[in-house]
């Protein structure tokens, strides 16, 4: 068969190609890697292209994609600065490897798990009714951070942060996200994505990489990828603990500075640095001879003005004109790109339309202001310094600058009131995507937190001393959001400060994208810099402690988040967020009497609120109080039955009663009430398996592993179900596989001695039993067993381990 006819994309691609002058060297070099096996020690995994802003890197970059696709069958993709974490990185990559033939089944189908997770963890604090971050959004909002290696000890980051208490708390942490997000599973993908999603996707590369001649990884800007990224490239490089590489990958990383030679020393062997320089004379040149410009004065007017930068040569040599239009030398290069537009409108719609960072047909209609320029923008668009980007379009930053610049200097009413129409455009689209959401979850919704980014962008170019407090008030709940929300903000502050040319604004975007580099961290020094040197008020200031008391818990800093709360407190004494902050600490210490105090002052604020019943509920069920829970959390039931989270908790705790017919029709009510309730479906198992109902617990574990494929719980449920079915053979078989996922399984160590025991191997039940009480200390249910059978040897007490609930 011969080969499909290209499409169109590929035709047009060609003849762009076709143009493209200069760069020899660097295009030969990347032919000639192909020619050498990766065995060959000249071969080189990764090339770096590196040059300041408009000495071609992203045109050079296309070039090498076309040339690997065409020229040597690859197949590639390319990730930019669009992306805010690995996870999204490496969604881009499977899509595009998708639109070439080779989808990513098993890796997309875990990613859509991932992204669920994530929203149902999200989504907790409605269900709870409480306004402040939750443990659940506390999680989701981490989502990452382990994988992309920020961790103590490793990187720029180094002792940064105090690894002891880190270490000491993980077990901790780790149960107490169990108890919140109520599945092992659940707790393991929000907590860590990398570690579970890039295993899958190596896998997906290296079973694609067998059937082509070689994969081509792209990454342009890479100096804003770096941050998020640079770990997470190394540990593929030179470890094999998310998986390995196949031989025949190659990746290309383009940005404006070196490689991070902490990180990348250790690979200079197979990497291949391509640093860009400004055209030559002759490239240059060539340039222009392409594009039908021959005349030596203007050639040489070309060449001053555009320093050489491909860029500027390609948007000078788009039309020229005359080469007496190039003879004043006090034009600015922003008037050279727009002298040859005689049209008074086109000019002044291709200067507005440099305002916003980002374009679409409706922002460019706000920033040209009449009526008229709706239709140029088919024409703004087909000028050689924009660029088209996922549907939007985006000036050169080496062409914008000078248009702001411009703008800026020689009109500054002009240049205020401009920003501000375009902030109050954005404004109304923020308002129009608001609804009921709070301030928080507005945040995490893009159709909201995407405009008002903007919104904040012009104000603080219009006006950035009177505007700055209301950015940084705002960023509170931006970092309340999460890392990824609260990094768009920093670097928000960080652009206005400087397109605005204010050194205020920008030293703070400066300071704020430091305080946000350790992930791990997330927002508590941010919030430190708030409350030290912005000018809060009081309602701001307690806003600030509760966020960072939330994000302290997240990192076990108990006492300094409980200081937080209490802080808060006494600000605002009706502050519900602080309250139940406290209640959530005290809960999660084992001090149940005062989690119940700090929700009465919470019942006192919000009197009659379900979701505070429900709360209580779940704490006396976790202080083992069953028939206090029950009585809890049947009120909550009667006043809404639909509430699944509810009856999923009254069902376990009818459980722990022995009350199992009762324990299987709220599960009933619950899974039918949310499908996809998969911690309802896995203990609706467990007390199915305990009825004998063992297909109809294995039923309910499929269904399972479809909404949570390849986990560990999950396999540990399944060996459930065949031990109370006096399959002890298959049972410790199910408990290997887990625990070979998660040696820190302690639940299915706790399962895999009753099943030994079963069998009579008391030596292996005991080292079981002597592992999960090293894993897990406070697993009372552990040590009694233990102590059971050192002791007397009797049968064990109740049917299963107690575990993560």
């Amino acid at each position: 068969m011969g080969r499909e006819r290209p499409s169109m994309q590929e035709l047009i691609q060609r003849r762009g190609a076709a143009g493209f002058v200069g760069r020899r060297r660097e295009l030969d070099a990347f032919r000639e890697n192909f020619g050498l096996p990766p065995e060959d020690g000249r071969h080189r995994f990764v090339f770096h292209v590196r040059g300041h802003a408009g000495v071609g890197k992203t045109w050079l970059i296309r070039r090498l994609e076309q040339t690997a696709r065409q020229e040597y069958g690859a197949l590639t993709a390319r990730v930019d600065e669009t992306v805010n974490s690995v996870p999204e990185a490496m969604a881009s990559i499977s899509a595009q490897f998708d639109r070439q033939g080779r989808p990513f089944t098993a890796f997309d189908r875990r990613l859509a798990t991932y992204r669920q997770r994530r929203h149902e963890a999200e989504s907790i604090p409605d269900q709870a009714g409480q306004q402040g971050p939750s443990t659940g959004g506390m999680a989701a909002a981490r989502a990452g951070l382990t994988g992309l290696g920020m961790v103590p000890g490793v990187g720029a980051l180094a002792g940064a942060v105090d690894p002891v208490p880190l270490a000491e708390g993980a077990d901790r942490l780790r149960a107490a996200l169990s108890s919140r997000f109520r599945d092992h599973r659940d707790v393991q993908l929000v907590l860590d994505p990398v570690r579970t999603l890039t295993p899958l996707l190596v896998g997906e590369l290296s079973k694609t990489a067998a059937a082509v001649p070689w994969l081509v990884l792209f990454f342009d800007t890479y100096e804003r990828l770096a941050p998020l990224l640079d770990p997470w490239l190394h540990t593929l490089l030179t470890s094999e603990r998310l998986g390995t590489l196949p031989a025949n990958t190659v990746l290309v990383l383009a940005g404006q500075t070196r490689l991070d030679p902490g990180r990348w020393g250790d690979l200079a062997d197979v990497v291949a640095e391509l640093p860009l320089e400004p055209f030559t004379d002759a490239e240059a040149r060539q340039l222009l001879t392409a594009k039908g410009i021959t005349e030596e004065p203007v050639v040489r007017e070309v060449l001053r003005l555009s320093g050489r930068l491909p860029v500027l040569v390609s948007t000078l040599a788009a039309n020229p004109g005359a080469a007496g239009d190039l003879d004043d030398p006090s034009a600015t290069a922003v008037e050279r790109f727009l002298r040859w537009e005689r049209d008074p409108v086109r000019r002044s719609a291709a200067l507005a339309g440099a305002l916003p960072r980002r374009l679409n047909e409706d922002v460019f209609r706000a920033a040209v202001e009449e009526e008229a320029g709706a239709g140029l923008y088919g024409w703004l668009r087909s000028l050689p310094f924009v660029a088209d980007r996922t549907g939007s379009a985006r000036y050169h930053e080496v062409v914008r600058a000078p248009m702001l610049r411009l703008q800026r200097t020689t009109s500054p009413r002009r240049w205020s009131a401009a920003h501000t129409r375009l902030a109050e455009t954005f404004a109304r689209w923020r308002e129009a995507a608001a609804g009921e959401l709070s301030p928080r979850d507005r945040w995490r919704l893009e159709a909201w937190s995407g405009p008002r980014l903007e919104e904040w962008y012009h104000l603080l170019c219009a006006r950035p001393s009177a505007a700055l407090p209301g950015a940084l008030r705002d960023g509170i709940d931006a970092c309340g959001a999460g890392p990824a929300v609260a990094r768009r903000w920093a670097a928000t502050l960080t652009e206005a400060g400087e397109d605005a040319g204010s050194e205020l604004v920008h030293a703070w975007g400066r300071r704020l994208v430091e305080a946000l580099a350790d992930e791990r961290r997330r927002g508590i020094e941010v919030m430190g810099l708030l409350l030290a040197r912005a000018e809060l008020d009081t309602a701001g200031r307690a806003a600030a402690l509760v966020v960072r008391g939330w994000h302290r818990r997240s990192v076990e800093e108990l006492d300094g988040a409980l200081e937080d709360f209490h802080r808060a407190i006494e600000l605002e004494p009706g502050n519900i967020q602080a309250h139940f902050g406290c209640a959530a600490i005290h809960r999660l210490t084992g001090n149940f009497a005062a989690a119940m105090d700090a929700l009465d002052r919470v019942e006192a604020l919000e009197p009659g609120s379900v979701w505070v019943q429900r709360e209580r509920g779940e704490t006396c069920r976790r202080a083992g109080r069953y028939q206090e829970a029950l009585a809890l959390l049947d009120t909550v039931v009667e006043a809404d039955p639909a509430d699944h989270v509810a009856l999923g908790s009254r069902g376990q705790t009818k459980m722990a009663l022995g009350r199992v017919q009762e324990a299987l029709a709220d599960l009933d009510r619950a899974i039918e009430r949310n499908g996809d309730y998969t911690w309802a479906l896995i203990r609706r198992a467990r007390v199915r398996g305990a009825l004998g109902d063992t297909a109809g617990a294995l039923a309910d574990l499929d269904r399972a592993a479809e909404l949570a494929p390849d986990a560990p719980g999950m396999l540990g449920e399944r060996g459930e179900v065949h031990r109370f079915a006096g399959r002890y053979e298959e049972a410790i078989a199910l408990y290997d596989q887990a625990l070979a996922l998660d040696p820190g399984y302690a639940w299915a160590l706790g399962s895999r001695a009753l099943a030994n025991e079963a069998l009579g191997r008391r030596a292996e039940a005991l080292a079981d039993l002597e592992r999960a009480v090293e894993l897990r200390p406070g697993y009372a249910w552990a040590v009694a067993q233990r102590e059971r059978l050192l002791s007397s040897g009797d049968a064990p007490e109740g049917g299963r381990p107690d575990g993560p609930v």
